[in-house]
């Protein structure tokens, strides 16, 4: 049995979520590197190792129950447990798919599934499948990768200039609605549950032209992902504090 702390990561292999595993990885966690391609996950892990961390890679499409359910098998079999999970894997739109198919007068029904199956289904997908696991630790943790795109507040804010999405900005309002809900469900097992937002980060999702670095981006994760029994639980902040609902 590995007495480090087990954290797994989605869409782990490049980003937000190849730094977060990088960083738990550097505190000492032995980190699941979760992609949807072997070779990709495989790369990152191999890369994490070579910085001195304990990583493995494991294939994961959070849209695929399959995938998900022989992932949870895997991690069970290797480790008998997990501490932390991150669902981090995300899409802005559908690979190809202009982003003018999210447009509210013209939105493609289609598109608009496809973005909701990554960033909200495929999370309670892979909460159910790794929540047998999770009971199983002494300081479980749920990390959901939320954005303040999703902020009620901040998009009804008329100064706000974000783009207008009718797919990835109520999928992130959806998630961190989900967040409460499984904050408080699970409460009563002393599972903490909580969003984060990573800012506008330079990453592939939106043609590098963030303004944040993925090193930053990951912080804000990293730090609910380890924080002690008595932490917060229900609570949607970025690497400053609280954000708006």
């Amino acid at each position: 049995m590995n007495d480090s702390m087990i954290s797994l990561v989605t869409g782990a292999n490049k980003g937000i979520g190849r730094q977060i595993a990088g960083q738990l990885a550097a505190l000492g966690h032995t980190v699941v590197v979760a992609a949807r391609n072997a070779d990709a996950g495989e790369r990152a892990a191999a890369a994490v190792r070579a910085e001195g961390g304990d990583a493995v890679a494991v294939v994961l499409d959070v849209t695929d129950p399959a995938s998900v359910a022989a992932a949870a098998d895997e991690v069970k079999r290797r480790f008998g447990r997990l501490d932390a999970l991150i669902n981090n894997a995300g899409i802005v739109a559908t690979p190809g798919v202009s982003f003018a198919a999210q447009q509210p007068g013209s939105a493609d029904v289609n598109e608009i599934r496809s973005v909701f199956e990554t960033n909200f289904f495929g999370v309670i997908s892979v909460t159910a499948a790794f929540l047998p696991l999770l009971r199983l630790s002494a300081a479980a943790r749920i990390v959901n990768v939320s954005s303040v795109a999703g902020s009620l507040a901040a998009v009804s804010d008329p100064a706000n200039a974000d783009p207008i999405a009718a797919g990835y900005a109520p999928s992130k309002t959806a998630l961190t609605s989900l967040t409460l809900q499984y904050a408080k469900g699970l409460a009563p097992e002393g599972i903490l549950v909580n969003a984060v937002c990573p800012g506008f980060v330079a990453t592939e999702l939106n043609g590098f032209r963030g303004t944040r670095t993925p090193e930053q981006g990951a912080r804000a994760a990293v730090r609910m992902a380890t924080i002690p029994a008595n932490g917060p639980t229900g609570t949607f902040s970025d690497e400053d504090g609280p954000l708006p609902w």
